[in-house]
């Protein structure tokens, strides 16, 4: 093992558990067989082991989605951020309940884009670029398609269904895109948004140049290239925005033959300079793919790092960023947490209920149904 432990001086080599948290794990599980089929608890990858062993189903946003529209659980407790527990409840029925252990759980990401400065940005965009708006253009003319990653709110996703758009994932974006420009016309573009970094990188990935790229700053002058095709919403994630070329240089530099595997929402030129890159469904494939012996970085978040460390004994797995932390949104999801919310609910309460109001439920699900059908 080569994990170098994290500068906030958690050990996520050391999955042990203390008495107290122990107990905790035991009264978890006595409450979950208390509950039988009524209960079914979804973990993001990106929690930590403590969370994860509980889940019933494990996955990445996209995956997580799909789990949630095909349940059929009475009450489903997502274990990851508010942005997803609101894509379960628009994909789940009025008969079942979506509930976040913890409701401050949100996405610094996602909150980089506000809908009122989405709807700003669009008009400008439309004024000047002379793109037409799909949900009132005329068969041939070119529009301007709004594509929002999963990461973003509700209300977002509604703008989207509203206006011919769509949700996509870091697993499906290119599927995304491709639909995107078949729909918009010979002259179109992409509104992409919030994360400029996931949507730069697919975009290259498709043969995009970056001279018919733009990056949309709210609230400051913006000039859009002339036949732009996509313009980059300024947000990003704060983890992956820390992975550095020089971080893979070092690796390489200790490890000629490894491997270097990174999440899309990391910065183009490290993107570039890495072996592959792809989801977090993606990069698990991709390290079990592996022979034994093999070093591998990985530039994605560290508890799913040290899960894939701890899972492959057979490689040598180490985070590209030695000194990075959890997301921080992520490990508001205590072990703590979910058993109130456990216990609660085996008393007969609704304890911290995702409700997303119907008038934005409609176009939401529009868009978040388009990203289902496009498969990864």
């Amino acid at each position: 093992m080569t994990m170098s432990l994290p500068m906030c001086a958690i050990d996520f080599t050391n999955d042990a558990m203390g008495p107290e948290e122990a107990a905790i794990a035991d009264r978890i599980t006595e409450l979950k067989e208390q509950m039988g089929e009524d209960l079914l608890i979804l973990g993001h990858h990106y929690q930590r082991d403590q969370i994860v062993m509980h889940a019933d189903l494990l996955g990445d946003s996209f995956l997580l989605s799909e789990l949630a529209a095909k349940s059929k659980a009475k009450n489903i407790i997502f274990c990851g951020v508010h942005f997803m527990a609101e894509s379960a409840d628009i994909l789940t029925s009025d008969e079942q309940h979506v509930i976040l252990p913890n409701m401050r759980a949100g996405c610094s990401m996602a909150d980089m884009a506000a809908l009122n400065d989405v709807e700003i940005a669009w008009e400008n965009i439309l004024e000047s670029s002379g793109l037409c708006d799909p949900a009132t253009a005329k068969e041939g003319e070119s529009c301007l398609i709004p594509v929002t990653y999963m990461n973003s709110a509700a209300e977002l996703k509604d703008f989207c269904g509203r206006h011919g758009g769509i949700v996509c994932t870091s697993s499906n974006a290119v599927g995304v895109l491709e639909w995107a420009y078949e729909r918009a016309g010979p002259n179109g573009a992409v509104l992409f948004f919030p994360d400029q970094h996931l949507g730069r990188n697919t975009g290259i990935s498709m043969g995009i140049g970056l001279d018919k790229m733009a990056v949309w700053t709210p609230g400051q002058e913006n000039e859009l290239p002339k036949d732009v095709k996509i313009i980059l919403w300024h947000g990003f994630c704060s983890v992956h925005k820390r992975f550095t070329v020089e971080q893979i240089d070092a690796f390489r530099e200790m490890h000629p033959e490894g491997l270097v595997v990174v999440h899309p929402e990391c910065p183009m030129e490290v993107v570039q300079a890495a072996d592959a890159n792809g989801s977090t469904e993606f990069i698990r494939r991709y390290v079990a793919d592996q022979k034994p012996g093999t070093n591998i970085a990985v530039g994605t978040e560290i508890n799913m790092v040290a899960r894939l460390d701890s899972q492959h004994s057979e490689l040598n797995i180490e985070c590209l960023e030695p000194t990075i932390c959890p997301c921080s949104t992520m490990y508001m999801i205590h072990p703590v947490y979910l058993m109130d919310v456990l216990e609660r609910l085996t008393e007969g309460e609704i304890p911290n209920q995702v409700i997303v109001e119907k008038s934005i439920q409609k176009g939401a699900k529009i868009a978040l149904e388009r990203m289902l059908s496009i498969k990864q």
